[in-house]
């Protein structure tokens, strides 16, 4: 047990960008519960909005997310921008460039120009990456790897530290007044998701269940361009840059479709194009369509495309001459745990950024590549109201071994492991098929309620026993999440944005 003056959980963009941007003055402990350089961030093909001409963003970003976006968010989002990317450049992230040293920029779907800052189709890879390093030569920050947390934990209804799981199972408690939330979204309870597997929903769900509001559960992104493959629920992403630089979509017939859906046809919002192709994949009773770059030049394909046509290239498939098989998978949540302008949420020193956080930027429907730029401004919104009260922090720290935490710990240690009779395996997959025919691209009110039903009776199986296993958390966050998106939907009776209800 061990006294921090921040504790950050997450090792995705939001999270590391928080920490390089805290007081050196104060201790920081970043927690993983894998290794730091794994994070759907590094997954992140496309790039960073770069808002040089915040009136179209702001335009884009409204309508992408039906309106529903808090305006007051998009500006602040905007204003902050060019101060937050000038950052990342300044830490040695290496944005394309032409060959006058200027950089580039490309376009995705729901962008009217072309205002995308890009690394090659590896952005994430490279700005987590060089995050990584720069996290590594702060005195101040120390990582935790491989360590689960299990439970914020209050005093007096203010946070006080967490409880940790390590990957032997043993249980700590790393002690707190300030905690940032930045552990990603909920991929992993739909069965079809871009998402890594470690990806369950962990942060929404301790928060939620430490009493922090959560809003706008009930809009879930699908990526419309995940690789088809039949045996892989873990999906491939097909950039929506690959798009921006005039790839087509094609039904199973060869035939472009999207103008039929919409005036920006292929470059349309992520939420249309994804319920186009699903219209389409209905229509001509197949699992997927197709998405064709094969009149671009061969060379500038593997140039500007090096990842995506390596991977392809493994599946038998040659981009510079074949369609790529593509459907929608689960992508990203605009819900989360409700923050304000700086990131804070109902309860004292509780924050939370990233894809766990509901900010208001996303609206209904995240428009493409905001997410990166989120998860830096608000990373680095949160380390400043920490900064900005740091001497409150230090005046006031927790005790440690406290009663309380006492209790805590050894409740937890008498979860039993030997008689544990869950089947993980059924369970999980049984969660995964409810929420993938219920709770997807197309939802109806009798299907929400089934699927209410049937994970509420997941949630007692699971209930009836305790376990000292990550993978029994991991689980009971998956149910919580899912509970919190099908009431998210069941209490919104009109389509809106990505929650399309018939």
């Amino acid at each position: 047990m061990k006294n921090w003056d921040v504790i950050i959980i997450g090792t995705g963009i939001s999270g590391l960008f928080t920490a390089l941007n805290i007081d050196e003055k104060l201790k920081v402990l970043v927690i993983t519960k894998t290794s730091i350089d794994r994070g759907n961030s590094t997954l992140a093909q496309g790039g960073i909005v770069s808002c040089i001409n915040p009136k179209i963003h702001f335009e884009d970003t409204l309508r992408a997310g039906a309106y529903y976006n808090n305006q007051e968010v998009i500006k602040v989002v905007e204003e902050d921008s060019i101060e937050n990317i000038e950052k990342l450049i300044s830490y040695g992230v290496n944005f394309d460039k032409d060959e006058n040293g200027n950089l580039r920029y490309t376009r995705e779907g729901g962008h009217r120009d072309r205002t995308i800052l890009y690394a090659k189709d590896i952005t994430g890879k490279e700005i987590i990456r060089t995050l990584i390093r720069q996290v590594k030569n702060r005195k101040n920050i120390s990582i935790l790897e491989d360590t689960f947390i299990i439970k914020i934990i209050k005093e007096n209804q203010s946070v006080s530290g967490v409880i940790t799981l390590n990957k032997n199972n043993g249980i700590d408690i790393c002690k707190s007044k300030l905690i940032v939330v930045s552990s990603g979204g909920i991929g992993q309870v739909y069965k079809n998701t871009t998402n890594l597997e470690e990806i369950t929903g962990d942060g929404i769900a301790i928060a939620h269940e430490s009493g922090a509001r959560i809003k706008d559960m009930e809009f879930v992104q699908f990526h419309p361009t995940a690789m088809y493959e039949e045996d892989n629920n873990r999906r491939f992403l097909i950039s929506e840059a690959v798009r921006g630089e005039g790839a087509i979509l094609r039904n199973i017939n060869g035939e472009a479709f999207m103008n039929k859906y919409h005036d920006m046809a292929d470059l349309a919002p992520r939420d249309i194009v994804a319920r186009s192709i699903f219209k389409e994949m209905e229509s001509t009773k197949t699992s997927f369509v197709y998405l064709d770059i094969t009149h671009k030049d061969s060379k500038y394909i593997k140039d500007r495309f090096p990842n995506i046509y390596q991977n392809c290239l493994d599946k038998d498939i040659d981009i510079t001459k074949q369609y790529i098989p593509v459907a929608p998978a689960e992508h990203y949540i605009m819900g989360g745990i409700e923050t304000d302008l700086q990131g804070r949420t109902n309860i004292e020193g509780l924050y939370a950024c990233g894809e766990c956080a509901c900010t208001g930027l996303h609206g209904a429907n995240r428009l493409a590549s905001n997410s990166l730029l989120e998860g830096i401004v608000f990373g680095n919104r949160v380390a400043k109201d920490i900064n900005n009260n740091h001497d409150n922090i230090k005046d006031s720290k927790r005790k440690l071994n406290s009663q309380n935490d006492i209790d805590l710990t050894e409740e937890y240690m008498r979860h039993n492991n030997v008689n544990n009779k869950i089947n993980y395996k059924e369970i999980e997959k049984s969660l995964k098929y409810t929420m993938d025919k219920h709770v997807s691209i197309v939802r109806n009110k009798g299907g929400l309620l089934k699927a209410f039903n049937m994970v509420k009776e997941l949630e007692e199986l699971i209930n009836k026993e305790k376990v000292l296993d990550k993978k029994y958390f991991e689980l009971k966050n998956m149910i919580s999440v899912s509970l919190l998106i099908i009431e998210g939907a069941l209490g919104r009776s009109e389509s809106l944005g990505a929650h399309f209800i018939i």
